[in-house]
């Protein structure tokens, strides 16, 4: 969306929020009917942050750009003004905090721009579209596996399960103490992050680099030098010597 020069990626998203199970009527209902409404708050923020990205990284885009979408603090909004916006808005969070918010806003940004040497909102504006790029521009050699910190972990368990049923299955359990401690099988960490995810403990689980930085090559440079047609037996060959695991 745009109007007066400006573009506005994203508002709200069309949704239904729910169907009462007794009526059977989206809720919230009108006499028994109901109809979409505009989705909106910190839910949202990923997918406006993509797009502003992506309109932002278009050189054919020559306007100035207002993120929206999701912006509850300080750190949403430097994260927007990082993607390319020249402004951002607030609403949902006003409704929820109030127009205090904007007073923490603004101090929280200054103290981060202060600490970090910037003097103007221009001075870091789209600083983090260079490192935007699709999977074939990845470095395929980068290698990072999660580490569990055994002093804060709860035993809950959750990065067992999420990694046992929907990842690599390269966490155990062990009998730690009267109590079940999850230990991560690092030559079988594929570094997917699910666990680090999941874990509810702030800094429990941490991913952590473990190739030295020497080498590098994505997917794209592979392509080319990989003979064409791709074959199962070149990927192997280059797993292999690079000792790469995949389970």
């Amino acid at each position: 969306m745009g109007d007066g020069g400006v573009v506005h990626p994203v508002n709200t998203i069309n949704s239904i929020m729910g169907i009462d199970l007794d009526s059977y009527s989206p809720m919230p209902a009108v006499d028994g009917k109901g109809t979409h409404g505009g989705y909106a708050g910190a839910a949202v923020k990923p997918i406006a942050l993509n797009m502003v990205s992506q309109v932002a990284g278009d050189p054919q885009v020559n306007l100035p750009i207002s993120g929206i979408g999701g912006i509850c603090n300080w750190r949403d909004a430097a994260e927007f003004i990082l993607l390319g916006s020249t402004s951002v808005q607030v609403c949902t969070a006003v409704m929820h905090y109030g127009f205090r918010l904007i007073n923490d806003l603004v101090e929280g940004l200054s103290n981060w721009m202060e600490e970090k040497g910037f003097r103007t909102i221009a001075d870091f504006r789209g600083r983090s579209l260079q490192c935007i790029t699709d999977f074939g521009g990845l470095n395929l050699l980068y290698k990072t596996v999660a580490e569990i910190d055994e002093t804060k972990c709860i035993q809950c368990n959750l990065c067992y399960i999420a990694c046992e049923d929907g990842a690599h299955q390269c966490i155990d359990i062990i009998p730690h103490n009267g109590k079940n401690q999850p230990k991560i099988r690092q030559p079988d960490c594929v570094g997917c992050a699910l666990c680090f995810l999941v874990c509810p403990v702030d800094s429990c689980i941490s991913m952590v680099r473990k190739d030295d930085g020497s080498e590098a090559i994505t997917w794209n440079e592979l392509m080319k030098q990989l003979p064409q047609p791709l074959t199962w037996e070149s990927l192997r060959q280059f797993q292999q010597k690079h000792g790469i695991e995949i389970h």
